[in-house]
């Protein structure tokens, strides 16, 4: 059976975990209740900014939950797969600020939805990692080397494990590490570094709560990353950040709405996370959000893209701005382009 692109993948995906997006216990509905809307205020930090759409000659077909990031080796953004549809998608594209680039590449890695990728700053390659194919949750690891345009399977000794909704993300340090995602029947709090060739599990003193369908988004100003909700068993409404050794769970005056499967991408030009959109108890969210590194607080652009969840957000250092694509409303799969300007 498929549901808006996820197909269940065994009797223990029952209904609550009938689709990636829609991995909701009993308990987090509670989380998710109108009562817990959060206190919308502008930054004094933050200027007025605008979400711009751009018009592309090409784009890559409708589209969401795929693996999004920014090649520093190669100043373009790299996007791979998601769920279309056709169904689960294996196709790689470049953008390079103006042009999206279809990459026929001699090998490439099985299709999938919900993986995860970040640049490693030691190794200069991207690292991809897990996901979902419609039938299991995935454990393996590609490289991406921009130079060449070529995916490269990797063979490690060890792995996070079968996992759907990892967060994968390029630390304080410059390494990519691994936290959480959901391996079909428990959500995860294990974390892992990848060496080059191998997965080495870490073990900080502290780690956030188990959780999946989360996003990160790691401020080299501040030298922290921030994760802020996702899906869990336990109660994901929180902001955590890391320093590249410790996980520190912050109190900030005020944050967002809960919500799973939101974008977010560190906006150099403002010195904040921008967190936007992402579900909330069925409900896709247009909001824009912005983390100056210590509290959150709610932006209002003069123009937003539409509601979404599943869309791809990276900052593309080639021309100073975070760009988002795709991304999904119920049914409706989505191939537009926007870049977020100051």
């Amino acid at each position: 059976m498929v549901v808006n692109g996820f197909q269940l993948s065994s009797a223990r995906r029952n209904a609550r975990h009938s689709k990636f997006h829609n991995f909701l216990p009993a308990l987090a509905l509670l989380y998710l209740a109108p009562a817990l809307v959060a206190v919308s205020a502008i930054g004094a930090d933050v200027p007025s900014i605008a979400w711009m759409k751009l018009t592309p000659a090409t784009s890559p077909t409708p589209r969401s939950f795929m693996a999004m990031t920014y090649d520093v080796g190669t100043h373009r953004v790299v996007m791979f797969g998601g769920s279309g549809s056709t169904g689960y998608l294996n196709d790689t594209w470049t953008f390079d600020g103006t042009t999206w680039t279809k990459v026929n590449t001699p090998v490439v890695p099985p299709a999938r939805a919900a993986a995860q990728m970040a640049y490693d700053r030691k190794t200069h390659n991207v690292v991809l990692f897990g996901g979902y194919d419609g039938t299991h949750d995935l454990s393996d690891t590609w490289l991406w080397d921009g130079s060449t345009s070529t995916w490269t399977e990797a063979t490690p000794q060890h792995s996070p494990g079968h996992l759907t909704g990892p967060v994968v993300f390029t630390d304080p340090n410059g390494h990519v590490d691994e936290f959480g995602g959901f391996d079909g029947n428990l959500y995860q709090l294990t974390m892992w570094q990848w060496n080059g060739s191998d997965w080495i599990k870490l073990h900080p003193p502290t780690v956030p709560y188990a959780r999946s369908a989360t996003t990160a988004a790691t401020d080299f100003v501040h030298n922290q990353t921030v994760i802020f909700g996702g899906l869990a068993d336990v109660n994901p409404d929180n902001t955590w950040t890391y320093d590249g050794t410790t996980w520190t769970l912050q109190s900030p005056s005020t944050q967002p709405l809960l919500v799973y499967s939101s974008s977010s991408a560190f906006d150099a030009n403002l010195h904040v996370v921008i967190l936007f959109g992402g579900g909330s108890g069925g409900v896709d969210q247009d909001t824009t959000w912005a983390w100056n590194g210590s509290d959150w607080r709610q932006v209002f652009p003069t123009q937003s893209p539409t509601a979404r969840e599943g869309a791809g957000m990276t900052y593309d250092k080639a021309i100073d701005r975070v760009v988002l694509f795709g991304g999904e409303r119920g049914a409706v799969l989505f191939s537009d382009t926007w870049e977020l300007t100051p």
